[in-house]
């Protein structure tokens, strides 16, 4: 019998549209060589345009599906995406702190990409006080980072770095903070450590917006992490990964593109050929 591929366990609200969340998720593990394990936080009505509702679940039926697979199977890496709930939040913290050694990837998202708000204020508090200091690597964007570092005194809103600083003092190991917000002409992707900068890595901006593309990257730096890489290697390879994603995306409704996770198994004769997948 051939060794199992590395198991990811997902924490992450289900997506109908299959572009972001648990599909999103399950997608990219697989794409990357690892058996995903999904666990669903809450349950969304959503399309490729917009959130119009979220159902968190019951935080006892979250916690009771991760740890009846955690009783079965071994786990490389945890991903957690939305969680649906304060509730919810203080019950996965629960959990994953009877595994200190498993990676720990967060992707805070705290609102869709149109910006229909998805983590209240007690959430975010919950997320900095119960996940984050468990967490190996966090992956905000831009205006995440901000929120997350947001201090009630400040007269200016905090540069990138010190509010990379401010995250970092809440225990977290690594953050990743993204640049498809920025207004620059490439997106740069920075990666701190308390130490400083670890790297910065620069990427050719790709026109038009796309659904799913931060729980594809955190994702992919779980897939990576699992699959043995060390931490800085792995947050190379999944940006390179992410890149190739939307390079291809296609788009099967009136909103947003869906980055491609399986662009590598497409015919390249037709792969990423604008509309044609339309």
């Amino acid at each position: 019998m051939l060794p199992s591929p590395p198991c990811v366990l997902v924490f992450s609200a289900s997506d109908p549209s299959g572009g972001a969340g648990l599909q999103a998720d399950i997608l990219t593990l697989a794409s990357m060589g690892c058996h995903p394990l999904s666990i669903v936080t809450a349950i969304t009505i959503q399309d490729t345009a917009r959130v119009e509702d979220m159902m968190p679940l019951d935080p006892a039926w979250v916690a009771d599906q991760a740890r009846c697979v955690l009783e079965d199977m071994p786990v490389a890496a945890f991903k957690l995406g939305v969680l649906g709930s304060v509730e919810i939040i203080s019950a996965v913290a629960e959990v994953v702190s009877d595994y200190p050694d498993v990676p720990l990837v967060l992707d805070p998202v705290l609102a869709s990409g149109n910006g229909e708000e998805l983590a209240s204020d007690e959430m975010v508090d919950a997320l900095r006080e119960m996940l984050i200091p468990q967490t190996t690597i966090l992956t905000p964007n831009s205006m995440e980072a901000r929120r997350l570092a947001q201090d009630w005194d400040d007269k200016e809103e905090p540069s990138l770095e010190e509010a990379a600083q401010r995250i970092l003092t809440l225990g977290c190991e690594y953050v990743l903070i993204t640049g498809t917000h920025e207004n620059t002409p490439e997106v740069v992707n920075t990666l701190y450590a308390r130490e400083g900068i670890i790297r910065a890595d620069r990427w050719q901006r790709l026109a038009g917006g796309y659904h799913g593309s931060g729980c594809t990257l955190a994702s992919a730096i779980a897939a990576a992490l699992a699959n043995g890489l060390a931490l800085p290697e792995a947050v190379k390879d999944a940006q390179d990964y992410i890149w190739q994603t939307l390079k291809f995306a296609y788009r099967p409704g009136m909103g947003q593109s869906i980055p491609d996770r399986l662009f590598w198994a497409r015919d390249e004769d037709q792969a990423g050929i604008p509309g044609q997948y339309q």
